[in-house]
This record gives C-alpha cells, sequence and structure tokens, in this order.
C-alpha cells in the first residue's frame, strides 16, 4: 500500500479511504475496492484504500497490545496523518468503523472532505463516543445473539473482547450475502473488541472538528445488527449533509451490495471532493 500512496502523492490524487468494522479487515471491502479502482474515467485522480486497524486483518498485533480506541484506529491515523498539506480524503467507515472515522474527523477535520457512515454508528458532538453503541444495544425490539464479549484480563485495564457468533453472522450481518463471501467471513474474522471502556470516559467530539466536516449517511434497509430506524435515528440526532439508501442491503452493504455502495461512493467523491 506505501508505494501505491506515494505514487497517489505524486499525481496530486486525492484518496478515498475504506474503514471496517469489528472483527473485520481491510479483506471486506474486496469488492468495493477493487471495482473503486477500476473505476478510473469516473473517478480520475482518486488512491482507494482499506486498512487493517490495529489487532484486525493481517495486522500483525494482538488484540492485548491494543488497549486502546485511538491505538486500534491508529493505522487510519497514520494514513491521513502522512497526507501532504492540502490533500483530502474521503473517509466510509461501516459498522464500528464510523467511530474511528469520527476519531479521525476530529483530529484531521482539514484532511478530512467527507465522512461517510455506512451502516455505522455515528456519534454526535453531545455524548461520550459509546452512547450510540449502548443505546443500539438498549433498543426494545433487539434481538439477543450468540455474540461473544468477556474480560481479557482479570484486573479490568484492558477491553473487553468481542467476537460475532455463527447464529449472528449468518443471521444479522450477512443473511442477504452468498454462500461464498458467509464462508469468507467466517474464515476471516478476528476477535476484536467494541472498545466499550475506554469510548465511555472519552468526551464528546467536538463541533469545531468533527462537527464542521461534511457527512452523508448511507442508511442499508435490510441491517439486522444496526436497524434501519435505528440508523435513521443517528441522523436525527446528529444532522448530517445528505442521507442515501441502499434497498436489499444487509449489514456487510459491500458484500451484497457492492455495486450501489461503489455507486454512493463516487457520488459523493465528486460532490464533497
Amino acid at each position: 500500500m506505501e508505494a501505491s500512496m506515494e505514487a497517489a502523492r505524486g499525481s496530486g490524487a486525492k484518496h478515498i479511504i475504506l474503514v471496517h468494522g469489528a472483527c473485520h479487515g481491510g479483506w471486506s471491502w474486496y469488492k468495493v475496492a477493487s471495482r473503486l479502482r477500476s473505476a478510473a474515467a469516473e473517478l480520475l485522480g482518486y488512491h482507494v484504500a482499506a486498512p487493517d486497524l490495529a489487532a484486525s486483518g493481517v495486522d500483525g498485533r494482538r488484540l492485548s497490545e491494543v488497549p486502546t480506541f485511538r491505538d486500534y484506529t491508529g493505522p487510519l491515523l497514520d494514513v491521513l496523518r502522512s497526507l501532504p498539506a492540502g490533500e483530502k480524503a474521503v473517509l466510509v467507515g461501516h459498522s464500528l468503523g464510523g467511530l474511528s472515522v469520527a476519531l479521525a474527523a476530529e483530529l484531521f477535520p482539514e484532511k478530512v472532505a467527507a465522512a461517510v457512515f455506512l451502516a455505522a454508528f455515528m456519534p454526535d458532538c453531545v455524548s461520550p463516543p459509546s452512547d450510540v453503541l449502548l443505546k443500539n444495544g438498549a433498543r426494545e425490539n433487539y434481538t439477543p445473539s450468540d455474540n461473544e464479549m468477556k474480560p481479557q484480563d482479570a484486573d479490568g485495564k484492558l477491553p473487553s473482547s468481542f467476537m460475532f457468533g455463527p447464529q449472528a453472522t449468518e443471521q444479522m450481518l450477512y443473511q442477504l450475502c452468498s454462500p461464498e463471501d458467509l464462508t469468507l467471513g467466517k474464515s476471516l474474522m478476528r476477535i476484536s473488541s467494541l472498545f466499550l471502556e475506554d469510548l465511555q470516559i472519552q468526551p464528546p467530539f467536538s463541533k469545531d472538528h468533527y462537527g464542521s466536516v461534511r457527512k452523508v449517511y448511507v442508511v442499508c434497509k435490510q441491517d439486522e445488527t444496526i436497524p434501519e430506524e435505528y440508523q435513521r435515528w443517528m441522523v436525527t440526532n446528529n444532522p448530517v449533509d445528505e442521507v442515501m439508501e441502499i434497498d436489499g442491503a444487509d449489514h456487510m452493504a459491500m458484500l451484497s451490495t457492492p455495486d450501489q455502495v461503489v455507486k454512493c461512493i463516487i457520488d459523493i467523491a465528486k460532490r464533497y471532493s
């Protein structure tokens, strides 16, 4: 990725950075990333990256080596930090990746052309970042699943680990995906964390930084993990510049409806560059 990033910088390129959710990695964007990279005529000059966050994908760290959400998001922050002055990126966050995008926008607002939330947790500028995670779990119609969350250490210094269960993966994440992508997901997912302990003690993101960045929410209408009703509540709670929607998309929209996701990203890149 580093060599291609250098080549992109040399051409004065702009950037699209795809940010995965919990237990996943950059691999989950393989359909979208490949389609975006081949859309040269429509995305002239854009470089597409799908980095692995810490202890995710092929990143070599263990979860115990990633004590905070900022540490977890570090690879994304490093990419933004390395962009030359004046260059901006469209950040596309999926699921927990929405909070990583929000943190990146908080720290580097001048480098974010648009923050895109694809069936993602989107925080506001009033409550701790953990609030949108906790409210989703506290919904009246929340369906218990076989996801597993447990302590990493006896003294509670590390955030609890998290892993999607087989039933939740099949029925709430990948229910509209192909059998091949379901198999891929089950094979490549890693134990991760929601970092609730850390996110609960963090201050709200600021209006001057995160709040100043242009935002687009892409609603996935058949999502069973972050249902449409809750996605739209987050938009009402923290209004955005634009709302798009994809019908027929489950939580893993980048796998179940990749062409529609690509179209949304291209439209956003054109309008918000």
